[in-house]
C-alpha cells in the first residue's frame, strides 16, 4: 500500500510559477510515480511523469515549463509549474504505482489514468489573466 499527499496548490496570475509537493509514505520502492490534472467538466490529463529508473515523461501541452523531480530522502515528488496559463487551472493530483521498470504491468501507460493504482486527494491550481 502507497499512501500520497499532495500540497501547493494555489492561486498565481498568468505567467507565475507553483511548485506542488507529494509525499508518499508505505511501500515506496520502485514506484513509478506521476502528476495528472483534471479540469472541471473535462477529462483527467496526464502531465508529467517519473520512473523509478530516473526516466522522465512529459504530455506535449507542458514541455519546456513543468519539470517533475524528487526527493528520495524525504519521499516527495514535485512539479516545478513555470510560465502558468489560465489553461492550467485544474485540480492537480500525485499517482503512483510499481514501475514497469521493475515488474510492474506490461501493459503499463505512462501518461493513461488507468495505470496507476495508488491516488492523493488533490491540490488546486487556479491560474488567473
Amino acid at each position: 500500500q502507497v499512501q500520497l499527499v499532495e500540497s501547493g496548490g494555489g492561486s498565481v496570475q498568468a505567467g507565475g510559477s507553483l511548485r506542488l509537493s507529494c509525499v508518499a509514505s508505505g511501500d515506496t520502492s520502485k514506484l513509478c510515480m506521476a502528476w495528472f490534472r483534471q479540469a472541471p467538466g473535462q477529462e483527467r490529463e496526464g502531465v508529467a511523469v517519473l520512473d523509478a529508473d530516473g526516466s522522465t515523461v512529459y504530455a506535449d501541452s507542458v514541455k519546456g515549463r513543468f519539470t517533475i523531480s524528487e526527493d528520495n530522502l524525504k519521499n516527495t515528488l514535485y512539479l516545478q509549474m513555470d510560465s502558468l496559463q489560465p489553461s492550467a487551472t485544474a485540480m492537480y493530483y500525485c499517482a503512483a504505482d510499481t514501475s514497469p521498470t521493475y515488474g510492474g504491468s506490461w501493459s503499463f501507460v505512462f501518461l493513461s489514468g488507468e495505470s496507476y493504482t495508488y491516488w492523493g486527494q488533490g491540490t488546486q491550481v487556479t491560474v488567473s489573466s
